[in-house]
């Protein structure tokens, strides 16, 4: 997770935006300054400053100027002195809420523009195929077992990456296969793994509107990024059907006589015959998908 620059001014903007900044995304973690450096610190001044990294790890994707930033900090020396606050919160929780999509939607469309080039390269790679979502989906090796349908669990090897080629997620660096819900991962894989079979490989490339959208993943993902995954499918396993439903008794027909119990030793009725194949009704055609 990514790091602010300021550990107080994170304090602040943390507890001012809460849940708000969700859709915020961070750049890469700065090496502190010399003057925060911890190799001068004590014990409790580090625990401090982790608790300053800790609240601002999602913020630097306000992209404060130092002017806005030196603002921010007197509403922090504000705040934790108890002095008398300059504005109204209930009046500006509501500003706060809209400036952070504002400048965080600025910031996925700047993403988005700049991953178009590289969008438009991945659809013309050899054997590539663009689907309707806009996934850019090519094999990289054939395999030869089953196809996964979206309510499998997948057994994968899979390392996903940022169009600058920086890794962010896995399963091949952990050295451990993933199982996952195929039905319960991003749009992007839940499309392009259902193309494979059990053996192969295939690269993915996933746009943010079938991805991690405007959002991002604060500190790990940009918001609006496209997403690079090799996967390696390893194996599928259906998701096992429900149990059967247990069976409702027969209730009597209005005004029939409930059917008494066989008496002792006497056998029992033989079962009605099933209609001939000729007298059963046909089965009614299946919907065609539009």
């Amino acid at each position: 997770m990514k790091l602010s620059r300021s550990a107080p001014f994170a304090v602040l903007v943390s507890f001012v935006l809460g849940a708000a900044w969700a859709a915020a995304q961070a750049p890469p973690a700065p090496s502190p300054s010399p003057s925060t450096s911890t190799s001068t610190m004590t014990e409790d001044e580090k625990t401090l400053y982790a608790l300053g990294l800790m609240l601002g790890r999602n913020l630097p994707g306000w992209g404060l100027t130092p002017a806005e930033l030196e603002i921010v900090e007197k509403g922090l020396a504000d705040m934790s002195n108890g002095r008398t606050p300059e504005v109204d919160m209930q009046v500006y929780m509501p500003k706060v809420q809209q400036m952070s999509k504002a400048r965080a939607k600025a910031r996925a469309d700047a993403e988005k523009a700049r991953s178009e080039p590289f969008l438009a390269a991945a659809a013309k790679e050899p054997g590539a195929v663009t689907t309707p979502t806009g996934l850019v989906f090519r094999s990289l090796q054939e395999g030869t077992g089953p196809s996964p349908a979206a309510t499998d669990t997948v057994k994968v090897h899979y390392t996903g990456s940022l169009i600058d080629g920086k890794v962010f997620d896995s399963s091949v660096q952990r050295g451990q296969p993933a199982e996952l819900p195929l039905n319960g991962v991003i749009p992007c894989w839940t499309e392009g793994v259902q193309k494979m079979k059990v053996g192969g490989k295939a690269k993915l490339v996933c746009p943010s509107s079938i991805a991690y959208g405007d959002m991002g993943r604060p500190g790990t993902i940009p918001a609006g990024a496209v997403l690079v995954f090799d996967v390696e499918l390893l194996g599928t396993t259906p998701r096992p059907s429900p149990p059967p439903r247990p069976a409702r008794p027969m209730m009597p027909a209005p005004g029939a006589s409930p059917q008494a119990p066989p008496a002792p030793g006497a056998s029992p009725a033989p079962p009605a015959p099933l209609p001939s194949p000729a007298a059963a009704p046909s089965p009614a055609p299946s919907p065609v998908p539009r």
